[in-house]
């Protein structure tokens, strides 16, 4: 299966996403198809053997909308479209403004005293109903082609009927009641509308905006000897690149020489600047601070940390959630409801209740343009899209609108030790000899046959070996025994270094020195042991610290109602000794990588709803089993491609963070779907003459068409509140 994201023009509402994505997944070879109205983008999934993007364009133009590949270099001129668009609607806005108001002061007072004036009315409006209103009159005939309607049918029948019933009585008795300032002061209140609209959701969309500024534009290159200043996209892979104080890092790399200290926050959103050396990764759009360094380039254009992080970004904001479906339900059979209600309020008053053609036709009038779609078409994407953005600056990346939704529902969180509650990178606080071996000897075989090895405490073994001074020797035989740990054969000797586990399986007598054990793993401390030619030669204590941060997450994930549990393959003593300093009551020791997606699917079973912390790389398939797989992203692109949210900071507090900002967007979306579906329940039976019989009251079109631009502007003003609460 592929991916493509195409972007879609001509989309007004709710129904053309409708249209729009029912185009897209009754073609052959597509397995899935999401329109997001908010970001005008559909993405695509699809088997490339039945069908191609062509198709699938023409598919879209097929319906009357128009369609084309989103690509890297299509961003910026997707943004000066949009602000061509906006001047555009501006200038149109303007010109009905111009026009409409003189009608409106004309008609509503001066009617009487002035002569011709419905001449004069004709002469306003006209310009207004076919030069403004072009766009909706467009988009209802796309919409009749496909045997369909939306809200500029609505429009568009509704202003229609208002002018050209005035039209007829200006030809045949120009001193009755006429509507050529409802027509023009409608379509203009409806254009002030889709303006303040189209300008409140292009803030939606700032977090990638802002991202996307934060790229260098130039790089200070070393080729062949000479120092040459080239645009950033010239950056080749293996370029070596001088980087000064107060410059931006072009693209991602390694330090080859200097040292500096980095400000990683626009990643991260880690205040404190990072310490870079030799060997040491920088991350491209990041600030160098102080010193000056060479690095050589690892990753360049769309492959860079930053292009990874807006394109999931970007992904995110124009994906569903799952509550959307209930939206989309709703706005397929709307519009046809509508017109129907607005028929049957005409045919009710004029034909039953023997109200003049005027009256009946502007109740039919009001009920058919109070009932804009918008609202509810823009109340779940414009949250998702701010809440996705407003995590993305917080160092919180959340890949999906699903995952958003899920997130909210979680009451069970599992947290993985190593990395996540406790600092990953562990030291070696005691080497305990059993029998004549000094513990350079010790360290010398520990450090040698772990220098193979991935695991995290391998590196604290063999780090503190180099603190000795110690220079390793050759490994024959290696073999990593996963969940055990590793052996192998040096200068002739067989080592064992593992747990418990390993010197079993290997019957090696270890229990007389079980006591010395405990007391380390009392204490927080990992127990290794090491094994030479078959005996036991000594115990290697191991701490890895939690993170300061880690009790305050503990306690305010309980605050929020969601059940922790830690899971490690430590033994039951260190895990109980970590678990005790974070505050977890649950725990889950002696676990191998490839259990821990039992343990998920086991709360799963008892109708929790779950999330994973881990650190993307040995927790995958725990990741994938939860319902949210968190993921502390420690700098790995493993780390980005694993789980639905990814932590940039690497701190539990996210965690927190994270869980909170599902629960606010969720909020906001029920919110705007309340009002959106509310207004449409109180306002159609009111503007269908309902309380006209008990007070006389009618709802008057124009203020219809002010309720109506106003209801989407009020829902997408309302999910941009989300950018100021604090998580």
């Amino acid at each position: 299966m592929k991916k493509v994201n195409l972007n879609v023009k001509g989309m007004h509402c709710a129904s053309c996403v409708t249209l729009v994505e029912k185009a897209l997944n009754k073609t052959e070879g597509v397995n899935s198809a999401s329109v997001n109205l908010s970001t005008e983008k559909a993405q695509v999934e699809y088997d490339e053997s039945k069908t191609d993007v062509s198709k699938l364009i023409s598919a879209v133009k097929g319906r009357g909308y128009d369609a084309r590949v989103s690509t890297e270099a299509d961003k910026t001129l997707e943004e000066l479209e949009k602000r061509q668009e906006l001047e555009n609607t501006w200038k149109l806005l303007l010109f009905s403004v111009l026009l409409a108001l003189p009608a409106a002061v004309i008609g509503m007072v001066f009617m009487e005293s002035i002569p011709y004036a419905i001449f004069i009315l004709f002469a306003l409006a006209t310009p207004v109903q076919f030069i403004s209103g072009a766009r909706f009159y467009r988009g209802a005939w796309a919409a009749l082609k496909n045997r369909s309607s939306n809200m500029d049918t609505l429009v568009a029948v509704g202003t229609s009927a208002a002018y050209f019933y005035s039209v007829y009585v200006m030809l045949t008795n120009p001193m009755a009641d006429q509507y050529f300032e409802t027509s023009a002061v409608l379509i203009t209140f409806v254009l002030a509308g889709k303006y303040l609209e189209a300008k409140a959701k292009g803030k939606t969309s700032e977090a990638i905006r802002k991202l996307m500024d934060l790229s260098p534009k130039t790089a200070n290159v070393v080729r062949d000897g000479r120092e040459s200043v080239i645009p950033v996209e010239q950056v080749v892979v293996g370029d070596v690149i001088i980087v000064k104080p107060g410059e931006k890092i072009p693209v991602d790399g390694v330090i080859v020489s200097g040292a500096s200290s980095v400000d990683e926050s626009m990643v991260t959103g880690e205040s404190i600047p990072v310490e870079k050396t030799v060997g040491s990764l920088v991350i491209g759009s990041t600030l160098n601070k102080h010193g000056s360094f060479r690095m050589k380039a690892t990753k360049v254009g769309s492959e860079t940390m930053l292009a990874g992080i807006i394109r999931l970004v970007e992904d995110a904001q124009g994906s569903k959630a799952p509550i959307q479906r209930f939206a989309d339900l709703v706005s397929g059979y709307f519009v046809p409801a509508v017109i129907l209600i607005a028929l049957s309020s005409f045919g009710f008053w004029y034909f039953i209740a023997g109200k003049s053609l005027a009256f009946s036709l502007i109740i039919a009038v009001s009920v058919l343009v109070i009932s804009c779609p918008c609202a509810l078409g823009l109340a779940t994407p414009t949250a998702i899209m701010v809440g996705v953005g407003k995590g993305a600056a917080e160092g919180i990346l959340i890949k999906s609108g699903e995952a958003l939704e899920t997130a909210e529902k979680v009451n069970a969180l599992i947290f993985d030790k190593t990395g996540t509650i406790t600092k990953g990178a562990p030291e070696v606080t005691d080497v305990m000899p059993v029998g004549d071996a000094g513990i350079n000897d010790i360290m010398l075989y520990a450090a040698s046959i772990e220098k193979n090895s991935e695991h995290p405490l391998a590196e604290s073994i063999v780090r503190y070996a180099a603190s000795l001074g110690i220079e390793l020797k050759e490994v024959l035989e290696f073999n990593a025994i996963p969940g055990h740990g590793v052996y192998g054969v040096i200068g002739g000797r067989s080592v064992l270094l593992g747990n418990r586990k390993l010197m079993e399986d290997k019957s090696i007598p270890f229990t007389e020195h079980e006591a010395r054990m405990q007391s380390v793993e009392d204490d927080g401390k990992t127990a290794v042991l090491l094994a030479l030619d078959g005996r036991l030669a000594a115990v290697i204590a191991i701490a890895d610290t939690i993170r300061p941060e880690s009790v305050e997450a503990v306690k305010r994930l309980e605050e929020c109602k969601v059940s922790v549990y830690l899971i490690t393959g430590d033994n039951k003593r260190t895990a109980g000794a970590i678990a005790r300093q974070a505050g977890i009551k649950n725990v889950y020791s002696e676990v191998l990588p490839e259990e821990k997606a039992k343990y998920v699917k086991r709360l799963q079973n008892e109708g929790r709803k779950v999330a994973m912390v881990g650190d993307g790389i040995n927790d995958a398939p725990a990741l994938a089993q939860a319902d949210v797989g968190i993921v502390m992203a420690s700098g790995t692109d493993v780390a980005m491609e694993s789980g639905s949210v990814v932590l940039m900071r690497n701190s539990p507090l996210d965690v927190v963070k994270a869980i909170s900002l599902s629960r606010l967007t969720m909020g906001k979306i029920r919110q705007n779907m309340f009002w959106a579906l509310v207004y449409n329940v109180v306002g159609i039976p009111v503007a269908a003459g309902l309380l006209y019989p008990f007070n006389g009251w009618l709802l008057s079109p124009i203020i219809a068409g002010a309720a109506m631009a106003l209801s989407s502007v009020s829902v997408v003003t309302n999910s941009l509140l989300l950018k100021y609460r604090r998580l």
